[in-house]
């Protein structure tokens, strides 16, 4: 572009439309002006170059001198010329040269500057300049990108890599394992010059630490509550290694895209799932079922405990109250054994007939005729009384279950008159 520039400001023009363009001699102007086409034969070099010596001569203040005849000296002012020429080619192709040494370095970015092959420094983002070539030369690196390395997969995780998937745990079973590594760029220098391949340096040790962590636990622990954990425990592991290796990397996430058995093992490993989901599920209902029964149990056996307790209160209780009470009656016996005794007998003689079927007997006369049982006939006696009182209207007609026969009249009678005088009679002794 300055070559071109310069060329403009001399007045040089290489161009199929210059008149001039294939005139064999000083005379071009005049070729051209009777009528010679231009283009017509081959471009006459050596007047091209006396062309652009003299522009130049008269770009620098030199003035054209015309050509001597005798002797050599037309050679000196087109020799000097030259050198003029060649010296402005030169300034030109040099400040080229320094210019290729200019670089834009991008937003995120880090460009690194080499010096004869050794790192020299490294530069910010915007616009930087280095020695240029064979002196310096520069590379840059991205640092603001997250990269990502796959382990066991490549694009998609149908498209497994068995080589890197399977894996031996520590109770000796295989499992297949495919997750991917992001990290970040922390020194763009190592990155540089200590990785011959970096990010397969980085999906290597990404597969070294996986394995070491999945060669100490069992399989159960990697296929269901340890993902998480191993995940973090490979992410450690993996900065260790790329430190000690100062490959200039930062790892910043382990995702874990499947872990599972084998494919040849995969159906028989999920009856065994499902055996195992069977059994937990049989647990669980086992202990609703103990949650259910044993509370139960508890409370009957706590309401048994109760009652006995109440029941032994109840009757140590009532023991107390009798031996209290027949203490009572033995003080009262030595008092008047003989109104005790009457009193205990008609006591105990009245407790018994009143739970007891009742049946008069004629003893004296010593016949075997039996009467009605009297607690049925007292029973019917009160029935005809109520019913008697509540029929007023009709008090004059006899009630039909109310009246007894004529024959017992005089039974009923003698009862009646005989409890009467037991019971007077006992009066009398509690009054004595």
């Amino acid at each position: 572009m300055l070559v071109s520039s310069l060329m403009k400001r001399i007045g040089l023009k290489l161009s199929l439309n210059d008149p001039r363009w294939g005139s064999g001699n000083k005379d071009g102007n005049k070729q051209a002006q009777e009528g010679k086409k231009p283009g017509e034969g081959p471009p006459d070099l050596d007047q091209l170059w006396r062309d652009f010596n003299q522009r130049l001569n008269g770009l620098f203040g030199q003035k054209n001198r015309p050509d001597n005849s005798g002797g050599g000296g037309g050679g000196r002012p087109d020799m000097k010329g030259a050198g003029i020429t060649a010296g402005a080619v030169g300034a030109v192709a040099a400040l080229i040269w320094l210019a290729s040494g200019s670089f834009i370095v991008q937003e995120g970015q880090t460009g690194v500057v080499f010096t004869f092959g050794k790192v020299s420094h490294t530069t910010p983002a915007g616009f930087n300049w280095r020695w240029p070539y064979p002196f310096q030369h520069d590379e840059t690196v991205n640092v603001s990108q997250v990269r990502t390395v796959e382990v066991g997969y490549r694009s998609n995780i149908k498209n497994k890599q068995a080589r890197e998937s399977l894996m031996l745990t520590d109770d000796e079973n295989i499992i297949d394992i495919q997750f991917a590594v992001q990290f970040k760029l922390k020194d763009p220098v190592s990155w540089l010059i200590n990785n011959r391949d970096a990010e397969e340096t980085v999906r290597q040790v990404a597969e070294t630490s996986i394995r070491e962590i999945v060669g100490k636990s069992k399989m159960d622990f990697v296929l269901y509550e340890g993902r998480e954990k191993v995940a973090f425990e490979t992410q450690q592991l993996m900065q260790q290694i790329l430190d000690r290796y100062a490959s200039g990397a930062q790892i910043t996430n382990v995702t874990m895209q499947g872990v599972q058995p084998p494919e040849q093992v995969q159906t028989a490993f999920d009856d065994a799932v499902k055996a195992g989901q069977d059994r937990e599920r049989q647990k669980n209902e086992g202990q609703a079922y103990a949650n259910d029964v044993i509370p139960k149990a508890r409370g009957a056996a706590f309401r048994l405990v109760q009652e006995a307790e109440a029941y032994r209160s109840m009757v140590t209780e009532n023991a107390v109250g009798n031996a209290n009470r027949f203490k009572q009656v033995l003080a009262e016996y030595q008092k008047a054994p003989a109104v005790t005794r009457d009193r205990m007998y008609l006591e105990t003689m009245q407790q018994i007939f009143s739970s007891a079927s009742k049946v008069m007997v004629d003893a004296k006369s010593g016949s075997n005729l039996l009467y009605l049982p009297l607690d049925k006939l007292i029973a019917q006696a009160a029935a005809s009384d109520a019913a008697s009182a509540s029929a007023k209207a009709a008090a004059a007609a006899p009630a039909a279950t109310g009246v007894l026969p004529p024959e017992l009249m005089p039974t009923v009678e003698m009862s009646r008159s005989r409890d009467g005088r037991a019971r007077e009679s006992s009066r009398d002794r509690e009054s004595r």
